[in-house]
């Protein structure tokens, strides 16, 4: 404890430790709600995966419709498994730093569904996916603006779904399926049955797209009865 006098104030004790102890809280607490602004480092991640999702579509749309080299596949692909990659690393580094946030957690599903409905779409105008297989990603696109519609309205209610299991595996096969798809003509050269093998997993993930689809459906449900009822 230490006596403090001045000629205006007159003499008071002051606890230095406490006040230390209080300025380290005040310091973290503004530590922590820096980190969890918009601009750190899991939200700059998502930035770059938005960033990705003209890019991707640019090399595809060169490639395909003004008929460039094929080699602008090959980029497209690498900047969407570059793109997919952030999409772990983003929700890795929030977990860890502790950077969650309500901005990350809004942002993060809108880039997933930015990147995979514009490739689809694109991959439909490409005519790599064409015939039946459009329906699969119909399908897709049909449940992603389904679950999307379902969580903004539960949100306004404060209820979480949370993602299950079998929803992340359809995820993963979706964008392998989309890699190889992005591949198309590049790949086949390569491996001639790239594009056959990108519409497989297109179609198995489009199977787990209804069942997870229709799970999300069925809890959004109960609480929209519960929510009526109340």
């Amino acid at each position: 404890m230490v006596v403090v006098s001045t000629p205006h104030l007159g003499s008071g004790t002051v606890d230095l430790h406490a006040t230390a102890v209080l300025v380290e809280r005040m310091n973290i607490a503004t530590t922590r709600g820096a980190t969890k602004s918009s601009m750190s480092l899991p939200n700059i991640l998502t930035y770059a995966r938005i960033a990705a999702v003209p890019v991707v579509v640019g090399c595809i749309y060169a490639q395909s419709i003004m008929d460039q080299p094929l080699w602008l596949r090959w980029v497209a692909v690498a900047i969407f498994i570059a793109a997919g990659v952030t999409d772990y690393l983003d929700g890795y580094y929030a977990r860890i730093w502790n950077q969650q946030s309500a901005f990350g957690r809004m942002l993060d599903p809108i880039a997933d569904k930015l990147l995979v409905a514009s490739c689809l779409l694109i991959l439909a105008a490409d005519g790599i996916i064409h015939g039946w297989s459009l329906w699969a990603a119909i399908v897709i696109l049909c449940r992603e603006i389904l679950v999307s519609g379902l969580r903004e309205y539960l949100a306004a209610l404060r209820v979480s779904v949370p993602v299950t299991k079998l929803a992340k595996w359809k995820t993963t096969i979706q964008l392998v399926a989309i890699g190889f798809l992005l591949a198309g003509e590049a790949g086949d050269q390569v491996v001639p049955v790239i594009t056959q093998i990108g519409l497989l997993l297109l179609w198995i993930s489009a199977i787990f797209t209804i069942y997870t689809g229709y799970d999300y459906f069925r809890a959004g449900i109960h609480h929209l009865i519960k929510e009526d009822e109340g």
